[in-house]
């Protein structure tokens, strides 16, 4: 009913959004700033823009400076699943430049596309061959392709690792970190030849009960019957997934707006402020930021509330009771692979310590084949985004990924 009640409302206001859009700031431009018409073509612009989306927006990485040249970026699929596609950001290095290695970029399965990472992925590119796991939204894939656990999740990295190949490095940021690990403990205990050469986890929550953030108090504050219950819906007409049980996308983001409404109402305000005394620039830096924010992917509840419960309600793997299929994931079985850890001073969302746990569970990695990163002054964005990301936070997991490539 939930979910039914949002597509309702939602195509009601389709009439209206689109009449904003016909008479938004771009007609406005040919009026003069503080005008009667540029204010009007503003509000316009800012109500159609205040709307969700349930598209993945591009990554718009279409060149990279290498050794001082631009190199063009293709995107190519290698591995097209029902919930997810290995997207690959295939590039042409210039003549003389050795290989660079590969790096498979895990993105969070929650709430929002992979595409977040894309600055990550972006400076990444400069010195890797860098693949990313795509998301699927929920409420596009057919019942006929069946439920979509935390399992399957972990089975898809297994995936995407091997049709990379042997030589993979592994980056997980914020909620994969968990299955990242799991993945990589099962293809060591397997003696996969692809098991990766390094594996970085990035502010992910590998033990929630270290400094429990306001995040994990919240996930153990209902049972998890309550979140089936109360988050849970099934996806309406007239979406291909109709009919699947999801975590929408928009309830997620509601909670995350709703931890600090005076700022993005204030952004609003500014865009229409910037329109109207034609400052264009900083009104497109908010509209760029807002396109992507906005942009809803819904999670399959069997994998949303598996996390919820094995993540941040009984600590499946830092307790060593995780169970991939039937089998216990023992970290201790990873012993190739070299293990750096990343946390930001600032996290509200998964506090320092919680990665770093990584290193306790991983006992048989030799010491010289560990590292461990706090950034000082970032909070969790911060740790795969921004100036201190590109500066500093970077060169650290590029010398780790070189280190251990051979």
């Amino acid at each position: 009913m939930m979910y039914q009640a949002f597509q309702n409302q939602s195509d009601l206001m389709k009439p209206l959004r689109y009449l904003a859009e016909q008479t938004s700031f771009t007609m406005g431009l040919r009026h003069p700033p503080g005008s009667p018409f540029r204010k009007l073509s503003a509000a316009n612009e800012v109500f159609a823009r205040m709307k969700l989306t349930h598209k993945r927006p591009p990554y718009c990485i279409d060149s990279v400076q290498i050794e001082g040249q631009a190199v063009q970026v293709v995107e190519e699929s290698l591995l097209s699943l029902p919930f997810g596609t290995l997207l690959h950001f295939k590039k042409t290095l210039p003549s003389g430049t050795v290989a660079h290695p590969p790096v498979l970029l895990v993105a969070p399965l929650s709430g929002h596309f992979a595409t977040l990472l894309r600055e990550t992925a972006r400076t990444l590119l400069q010195d890797h061959d860098v693949y990313i796991t795509d998301w699927h939204n929920a409420r596009d894939v057919s019942l006929q392709h069946g439920a979509f656990s935390l399992d399957d999740y972990i089975e898809y990295m297994m995936l995407f690792i091997e049709a990379i190949g042997p030589g993979t490095h592994v980056v997980a940021v914020c909620q994969p970190c968990v299955a990242a690990l799991a993945a990589v403990a099962i293809m060591a205990e397997d003696d996969h030849p692809a098991q990766p050469k390094s594996l970085t986890l990035m502010a992910g929550p590998v033990d929630c009960r270290i400094n429990p953030s306001g995040v994990n108090t919240l996930a153990t504050s209902k049972p998890i019957e309550w979140f089936a219950q109360n988050l849970i819906s099934r996806v309406p007409m007239p979406h291909v997934g109709m009919g699947r049980r999801v975590y929408p996308g928009f309830v997620q983001l509601s909670a995350f707006m709703s931890m600090n409404p005076e700022r993005h109402k204030k952004q609003f305000q500014d865009m229409y402020r910037y329109i109207v005394e034609d400052e264009i620039e900083k009104a497109e830096t908010i509209r760029i930021f807002y396109d992507e924010y906005l942009a809803v992917n819904d999670l399959p509840a069997e994998f949303y509330l598996e996390t919820v419960e094995k993540v941040f309600q009984t600590y499946d793997l830092a307790m060593g009771k995780l169970v991939y299929r039937g089998r216990t994931v023992d970290c201790g079985a990873i012993r190739r692979t070299a293990l750096m850890t990343v946390e930001g001073e600032r996290d509200d969302i998964c506090s320092v310590g919680q990665t770093m746990a990584a290193q306790d569970l991983c006992t048989n990695i030799r010491p010289a084949r560990r590292v461990h990163h706090i950034q000082t002054g970032v909070g969790h964005y911060g740790v795969f985004s921004g100036s201190k990301w590109n500066q500093q936070i970077y060169p650290r997991v590029r010398e780790m990924i070189y280190l251990n490539a051979a």
